[in-house]
């Protein structure tokens, strides 16, 4: 594929994709409402998800879209409205009118957060639990995805993240972290795959004490995990204590989202 175009670019998912999918005859066309300075292969538009004529112009010549453009966190149902549920439709939009045929969206364990233990491995096809309104933007932008695939013959790859980070952030993430090497391999398949039509799949790493979600959708594209964030979890431990899995992290997927902290009355 030769351009790409990545939504959120400047965000941390976008900084750990850029040097992994860079490639020999590729450009990478950066859009985000920050600035951001291009390397060898980049090219920037600076605007928001949200704005259909600045959207129009970013699929211009495009060969995929990876959209991780919106808020990455709770917020406010008004904020996650317009940029996360709008700024998807109006990027799928854009897409199709653009004659786009590929998008990969960044979805996330929070679109089924409220799925406990009992149902590990979540499946890639089970109801969705979102635990937040965060989660339900995820919902709705996998949603989407079907739409713009079944009516528009799209190929639409919903890739539900779980923790991506440099390094895994708490004991949790010793189940959850996606390690950015491998986010660059499973983005890549998901770039590369045959026709994939519609797929929904999870992001995360072949981590030791994993199996929370499956990794067979992933796996059928083509993604093959190489990391593992046991490495990580004398660290971990020395920084946080020993693991306890009936702490509440522990109790569902989405982990703290699910707590009261992210009641409506406290945002």
């Amino acid at each position: 594929m030769s351009t790409i175009l990545i939504t959120g670019a400047a965000g941390g998912v976008g900084g750990i994709l850029r040097p992994r999918l860079a490639r020999p005859g590729r450009t990478l066309r950066l859009l985000d409402l920050a600035e951001i300075t291009p390397a060898a292969g980049e090219e920037v538009i600076q605007g928001s998800v949200t704005d259909p004529d600045i959207m129009l112009e970013a699929c211009q010549g495009v060969d995929a879209v990876i959209h991780l453009g919106g808020i990455s966190g709770e917020a406010p149902w008004e904020r996650i409205l317009d940029v996360n549920i709008n700024g998807t439709y109006t990027l799928f939009e854009a897409a199709r009118r653009a004659g786009v045929p590929r998008v990969v969206f960044a979805s996330s364990n929070h679109a089924v957060g409220f799925h406990s233990p009992d149902d590990f491995p979540i499946r890639e096809d089970v109801t969705a639990l979102p635990d937040t309104y965060y989660g339900v933007s995820k919902v709705a932008g996998e949603a989407l995805g079907a739409l713009y695939a079944k009516r528009y013959g799209m190929d639409v790859i919903s890739i539900r993240i779980l923790s991506c980070f440099p390094e895994p952030r708490a004991l949790r993430s010793l189940s959850t972290w996606l390690s950015p090497d491998d986010a660059g391999r499973l983005f890549e398949a998901c770039l590369t795959a045959e026709k994939p039509g519609y797929r929904v799949v999870y992001g995360v790493s072949e981590n030791t004490r994993g199996g929370w979600v499956s990794l067979d959708g992933a796996r059928e594209l083509g993604y093959e995990s190489h990391d593992d964030a046991e490495v990580y979890h004398d660290k971990l431990v020395a920084e946080f204590g020993p693991i306890d899995t009936t702490d509440f992290a522990f109790k569902h997927l989405g982990g703290p989202f699910c707590s009261p902290e992210f009641d409506a009355d406290n945002l």
